[in-house]
């Protein structure tokens, strides 16, 4: 008798396999090699799986039926089928393993048995248990014995998706890659595809540089690609990660991180707060500071009657400028764009105009000079003499083409900067007449100011012993020097006392840090040195010396 396969039990078997083993269809063939999840079926004609089998193919599932022999060269009763399957399980979990026969059938994984309907019966038996399937490579083998009258078996296995049974989270995915488009600013993540039977999808995730991943994905999808078309153009880096996550709701940790460097095409956002205020040292143009991370420089473009200036911007650094060619009395309109290392330009800012007022009659302060002290910058100046002036003004900048800042307004010719910051300033000052208007400005000296304004006295003063006044009566010969953070300071100098075999001096001033004296005799000697600021504040805090003086 020729061996049939029912049409039914062909329908389940490929409609099993779709559902179990992802779809994959095979045919009976006569080849002897099969891809997994496709099995490999070898006939015997005994019921042992003695010898060499008559008949080796594929089958893409198990669920069949014969009335009588299954192949040709085997007998109708008294044969045995054996069917084996080595797959990747992924990360492994909680499967179900169903089977049924008539006669016997018994399921092995990696050779263990966890089915065993083995008897000669005329009524099908089946079996389900739920197996632990490790992560990784496991092989299947399902043997099937008739020994009289009709066959069947069927066999399936499939994962447990319930979240109270599955507690196993899938296998990173692996793979990952990302490519970058710098024409239309995509980027395009791939990974390699997942082992998990019971896979539900993946989740994608993007940060930028020197940030986590948040808890919300960017994007969920069931292929292994995704295309980001958000991606900002700001110059910046960006990471992608790639989770898995199966029908149980498990996650898989992230894939490795890949990164793409973005071509830069944010502008800076709109300069604001522009200002502008005439002087008559020029107008002086003003506004906020840009905060893009990757600021350039600023744009100041000036215009006069609607045309702006021919020889174009001027470029800059610092948020303000003093525009110091502006012509006496003609109105100027201002503009300013921020421009960042990539050559991105923001808006236009709001425009603001000025004209430039003219100089009063009074002759402008001469002399200027400045001083740099400890707490503050004096400046001095010669009087003009005039009797039409009412006063002076001082004006400050810290950028040689900056704007101008106003300081204040003193009846003297002398005024003390006690907000000057470290490093170079530079200062005007201009008289005032009676009407408040201004003389033309000053020349401008450049004050170098090593160490800022503070309210606070100096730290106490690091000392080195030179010489213990040893053999007896000798000098003993300390120096003094500012200490740590105040190496800048302007210091009056050094108050120190001494005591013991060293003798009493009471308080005594070096103005340069070399302490000499000559200690009246033999003995334990100490010595305390404080620091005095150019104001005549003393350090808190002396610094003291320990020594022996003499022989």
């Amino acid at each position: 008798m020729k061996p049939a396969r029912t049409a039914a039990a062909t329908a389940v078997g490929l409609a099993t396999v779709g559902t179990l083993l992802g779809g994959a269809t095979a045919t009976a063939s006569a080849a002897t090699t099969c891809t997994a999840p496709v099995y490999q079926r070898q006939l015997f004609a005994n019921t042992t799986f003695k010898g060499t089998p008559r008949k080796t193919d594929c089958d893409s599932a198990i669920d069949q039926s014969w009335s009588g022999a299954p192949a040709s060269g085997l007998p109708k009763d008294g044969f045995g089928v054996r069917w084996t399957v080595t797959r990747d399980f992924g990360s492994g979990g909680p499967f179900t393993l169903t089977a049924a026969g008539l006669d016997g059938i018994r399921v092995y994984l990696d050779g263990v048995r966890k089915v065993d309907l083995w008897k000669d019966t005329s009524k099908a038996v089946s079996r389900t248990v739920d197996v632990t399937v490790p992560k990784g490579r496991h092989t299947l083998r399902i043997d099937h014995v008739n020994w009289t009258g009709a066959a069947k078996v069927k066999f399936g296995y499939a994962p447990r998706t319930s979240a109270s049974a599955d507690k196993v989270a899938p296998l990173a995915p692996g793979g990952a890659a990302v490519s970058y488009d710098s024409a239309t600013g995509r980027a395009r993540t791939t990974w390699s595809k997942n082992k998990e039977m019971d896979l539900a999808g993946y989740r994608v995730y993007r940060r930028p540089q020197g940030s986590s991943f948040g808890a919300t994905p960017l994007a969920t999808t069931g292929s292994t690609s995704y295309t980001d078309s958000s991606l900002p153009a700001d110059g910046r880096t960006y990471y992608y990660e790639v989770r898995a996550y199966d029908r149980a709701g498990n996650v898989s940790a992230g894939s490795a991180d890949q990164g793409v460097t973005t071509a830069d095409r944010t502008a800076p956002e709109r300069v604001s707060g522009v200002a502008v205020r005439a002087s008559t040292a020029g107008n002086v143009v003003s506004w906020q500071a840009s905060s893009a991370k990757d600021l350039d420089h600023y744009e100041l473009w000036a215009s006069r009657g609607g045309e702006p200036d021919p020889d174009g911007p001027e470029f800059l650094l610092s948020a303000d400028h003093t525009d110091a060619t502006a012509e006496v009395g003609t109105a100027y309109t201002y503009t300013v764009q921020a421009v960042d290392t990539a050559g991105n330009i923001s808006p236009v800012s709001a425009p603001v105009t000025a004209a430039r007022p003219a100089a009063s009659a009074v002759a402008a302060p001469a002399g200027l000079t400045g001083t740099p002290a400890d707490a503050a910058t004096r400046l001095d100046w010669t009087p003009s003499g005039d009797p039409a002036v009412t006063g002076y003004r001082v004006y400050r900048r810290t950028v040689h083409n900056g704007g101008w800042t106003p300081l204040g307004t003193t009846a003297t010719a002398s005024f003390a900067d006690t907000s000057a910051p470290r490093g170079k300033s530079y200062y005007y000052v201009t008289a005032v007449d009676g009407d408040g208007a201004e003389s033309a400005p000053s020349a401008e000296p450049a004050v170098e100011r090593l160490t800022p304004a503070t309210a606070t006295g100096p730290a106490a003063p690091r000392l080195t012993l030179v010489s213990t006044g040893i053999p007896a009566r000798s000098p003993v010969v300390l120096t003094a020097a500012p200490g740590a953070g105040d190496e800048n300071r302007l210091l009056q100098g050094y108050s120190w006392e001494i005591e013991g075999a060293c003798g009493g001096s009471g308080v005594n001033l070096s103005a340069t840090g070399d302490i000499s004296w000559k200690p009246p005799y033999n003995g334990p000697c100490t010595a305390t040195v404080y620091a005095v600021d150019a104001y005549g504040r003393q350090s808190g805090q002396g610094s003291s010396l320990e020594f022996f003086v003499g022989r």
